[in-house]
């Protein structure tokens, strides 16, 4: 059945529109080795500031010229221009400013470029980048559809670049170790893996379309997506709670905890998938996505569930976000804050004792510094590569499909279809607005 399931990852998606990549244009890594790696940021707002942050933390007394920010890109230019005096202010270089990313392209001193738009872009504006030769450091979810996350995977593979997703816990030693516990068989056999996020959002009123606010480029901001009037709620963080560019807290933070689900377990597509939620919380706010929703995907002879609420305040475990993996021998509890193993309480075999509570951190800074290991060393096998971003924003698109539909998904891995349902189906491929166009393979 594995076997099957990997065919649905593996097969390509036809676009009907847009054109095609030059198989001239795929080539091998390139070496920067010795020479300080040149970053274009497009998109520096929320976690885009973070990450530029962090890429220059690269930079230190032992090596003070690890990497230069040569440009930064937003279509917001108050936020540019703000970031733009930061970065000068710390390294004490302007860097270039654009508004519009084709423009940061161009330059071919770029030798990699940092994505953190919303998630409606990730995939067109990788997809270029590597065309023009530049490795790519995009924020999570990868893509905003399943077909944009096999092309991706697709065009990494043909133009041979480095791909980094944002889900920084893959480089955690804290998450590490606690998969390395899992895999050693001292949980025993695991049937259920619970994996949660409640965010605690305040509420989002109903506001009318109002002025597009100065120095913003809407057009460029909307993109590939609809064409609708500015309105304040779909713009800047919020934007993740409206399907035209989102997937809401499902691929928010469901790519990170979900992705360890696949990690721990060593699987990729499920037999089924099924969702129930909706706006229970606060049905009257502006929110498209469901604010509660529970999904449940069978693997076979495991299952794994995920629940989250955006509104509600509660913590498992002590954490807003984690993942459980439920044993014969006791629970293994991973977040954010650290991990520990709850033994079942009459099991008293040696290999079932608990492991106290092990703190963890943040490791943004180490998933950083493994992207630029892996330009430098020619290797794309990276933490959190471009298989790794597709396996997971494939699942957590899964279960919004589910919800969507409102029917159990059975996956065709011949057809990369589901089975009987042609709701689901059209939700596969993403429509983009034109002139926007997704390259042919």
């Amino acid at each position: 059945m594995e076997k099957s399931r990997r065919k649905f990852l593996k097969n390509s998606i036809v676009f009907t529109t847009g054109t095609t990549l030059s198989t001239a244009m795929a080539g091998t890594l390139t070496s920067c080795s010795t020479k300080t790696i040149n970053i274009g940021a497009i998109g520096i707002r929320g976690m885009g500031n973070a990450n530029i942050r962090a890429f220059l933390r690269q930079n230190n007394k032992d090596n003070p010229d690890n990497i230069r920010l040569k440009a930064l890109c937003d279509v917001d230019s108050n936020i540019l221009n703000e970031r733009a005096s930061w970065v000068e202010k710390q390294t004490g270089k302007k860097p270039d400013l654009y508004t519009d990313f084709r423009k940061l392209l161009e330059d071919k001193d770029i030798d990699a470029v940092m994505i953190a738009t919303p998630d409606h872009w990730h995939t067109l504006i990788s997809i270029l980048a590597m065309q023009a030769g530049k490795h790519v450091y995009v924020e999570k979810p990868m893509t905003r559809t399943i077909g944009e996350a096999i092309l991706m995977e697709k065009a990494a593979k043909h133009y041979n670049k480095v791909v980094q997703v944002g889900q920084w816990q893959r480089s955690g030693d804290n998450w590490q170790a606690a998969i390395e516990y899992l895999w050693s068989g001292k949980l025993g056999k695991v049937s259920r893996i619970k994996a949660w996020a409640y965010t605690a959002k305040n509420p989002l009123p109903v506001v009318p379309d109002g002025p597009v606010p100065n120095g913003v480029d809407y057009d460029m901001w909307l993109g590939p997506a609809p064409k609708r009037p500015f309105n304040p709620n779909r713009f800047h963080y919020n934007f993740r709670y409206y399907w035209d560019y989102a997937g809401g807290l499902m691929t928010d933070w469901g790519v990170h905890m979900l992705d360890f689900a696949l990690y721990g377990m060593k699987v990729s597509i499920p037999d089924r998938v099924m969702a129930m939620g909706g706006k229970f919380s606060r049905p009257g706010d502006a929110r498209q996505v469901p604010d509660t929703m529970n999904v449940l995907y069978d693997f076979n002879n495991f299952i794994v569930e995920w629940e989250h609420s955006i509104t509600l305040k509660q913590k498992k475990f002590g954490s807003e976000a984690g993942i459980a993996f439920q044993g014969n021998n006791g629970m293994m509890v991973v977040t954010r804050n650290g991990w520990e193993v709850i033994p079942e309480h009459d099991v008293k075999e040696e290999l079932a004792k608990g492991v106290p509570f092990r703190k963890g951190g943040g490791n943004i800074d180490k998933h950083v510094a493994n992207f630029l290991e892996g330009i430098r060393n020619n290797d794309r096998n990276i933490k959190a590569n471009v298989t790794v971003g597709k396996n997971v924003v494939i699942l957590a698109h899964m279960g919004n499909i589910a919800f969507r539909s409102g029917e159990i998904l059975i996956p065709d891995t011949e057809t990369m279809t589901f089975r009987g349902n042609d709701v689901a189906n059209k939700l596969i491929t993403p429509e983009y607005r034109s002139p926007w166009k997704l390259p042919e393979f």
